[in-house]
């Protein structure tokens, strides 16, 4: 168990081996850095990160019920991630607007009762510049706020012709890091939650049970890496847990996508899946490894016995949460005598703190992941050529 409220499994490697030193050596380079400040973006998994907000303007939009977050990537995905894991316990409504896509705006209240945050790391996402101009243009909001960096870009020039709140994007953190600094933690605040719970690295690193678990993951996965196994494939059989995957498939794909090297991560919806891409991840070429997410769910709907025929007796007075279980222990199995690489995150109970120690463990795996690939983590060179080569087309269009 990572915790008590998360129970792991890894059998990605069946032959254990013995941790190997240089992966023991990256983890105490990762922690000596991390106390000595060399990685300040790991800052704002602490619990004393200093939030820059004004607490007297975020009391005064906590009273609202309705809100829209508009931008793209790491500036959403946490936060969307949040709301959809701890939706249980959130009272208000968020829509999420990530993509270039009209229909989003029609669920939009049509009076003025949204309250629009814009988020942009360099404030000149084409995108996000492209939506908030139809949501200014449809002028039914209550208010407009702003988080970016402050210099030169078109969403502070916007910013401050508007005359909104304006909240620093620190400058050396990444949007796909971004989860607990203002881009993550102000929407939490919005919806009620406690934004300390979330924070717990520096408990964690010092944890030897986390430690063992993380450094035997990363260890596990550059070596299915290094044998050609750079396919990671998430089985995921919760669906409020489906945006934290996309945060994860960011994370990943965005960071270690490099230099020729890298993990591809993808995500099956099951037991959907089971009838459409099973087959494959079964019998088809042996170059992934698989993460299976699950939480217990407290469903009280059963199967009604009276429409079950015999030949399906096994499924009285089952509930569905009963029956996705038994999937999900069924494709382990099968897994097991197929010895196919996969590992297990149980969660037990959902709250603040579990979500922060999967947003620690991931990061951190990542992290380490990189400099076993000798490549930087925090950059995303290739897609700028996608915006660069964009802004040449729409300018000579």
């Amino acid at each position: 168990m990572i915790n008590k409220n998360i129970i792991f499994n890894n059998k990605l490697i069946y032959k254990k081996k013995k941790l190997p030193n240089n992966i023991k050596k990256k983890f105490l380079d990762l922690k000596k850095d991390f106390f000595w400040n060399k990685i300040p973006m790991l800052n704002s998994f602490n619990k004393n990160f200093k939030l820059n907000y004004n607490i007297k303007y975020i009391k005064k939009i906590k009273k609202k019920n309705n809100f829209n977050i508009i931008g793209m990537g790491g500036s959403v995905l946490g936060s969307k991630a949040i709301y959809s894991f701890l939706k249980y316990k959130i009272k208000k409504k968020f829509n999420f607007i990530d993509n270039l896509n009209i229909n989003n705006f029609i669920s939009l209240a049509k009076d003025k009762k949204n309250n629009n945050i814009f988020i942009s790391k360099s404030g000149n996402t084409i995108e996000t510049i492209a939506n908030l101009n139809l949501i200014i243009k449809r002028k039914n909001f209550s208010s407009n706020t702003f988080i970016t960096e402050f210099k030169n870009s078109a969403l502070l020039e916007i910013a401050n012709k508007l005359k909104c709140e304006i909240i620093e994007h620190k400058d050396y953190i990444g949007g796909r890091y971004s989860v607990m600094s203002e881009v993550g933690m102000l929407p939490a605040e919005l919806m009620n939650l406690k934004i300390k719970n979330f924070k717990n690295l520096n408990y964690l690193i010092k944890s030897k049970k986390f430690i063992s678990l993380l450094l035997s993951n990363v260890s596990s996965i550059y070596s299915l890496s290094s044998k050609g196994q750079n396919n990671s494939v998430i089985l995921n059989y919760d669906e409020d847990m489906y945006d934290f995957c996309l945060w994860y498939q960011q994370l990943v794909g965005e960071s270690l996508g490099k230099n020729k090297k890298g993990i591809l991560p993808t995500i099956s919806i099951m037991p959907k899946d089971n009838h459409s891409l099973m087959q494959y991840y079964l019998d088809g070429p042996k170059n992934s490894f698989f993460t299976f997410f699950s939480s217990k769910q407290n469903q009280k709907f059963k199967m009604k016995n009276e429409y079950i025929s015999e030949n399906l007796k096994y499924l009285k007075n089952k509930s569905l949460d009963k029956i996705i279980n038994a999937q999900k222990l069924a494709t382990q199995n099968v897994f097991l005598n197929k010895k196919i690489s996969y590992r297990s995150f149980h969660i037990l109970k959902k709250n603040e703190e579990e979500l922060g120690t999967l947003f620690t463990f991931f990061v951190l795996e990542t992290i380490l992941l990189s400099r076993l690939f000798k490549i930087n983590p925090f950059d995303q060179p290739a897609v700028e050529l996608i915006k660069s080569e964009t802004t040449r087309i729409l300018s000579n269009s």
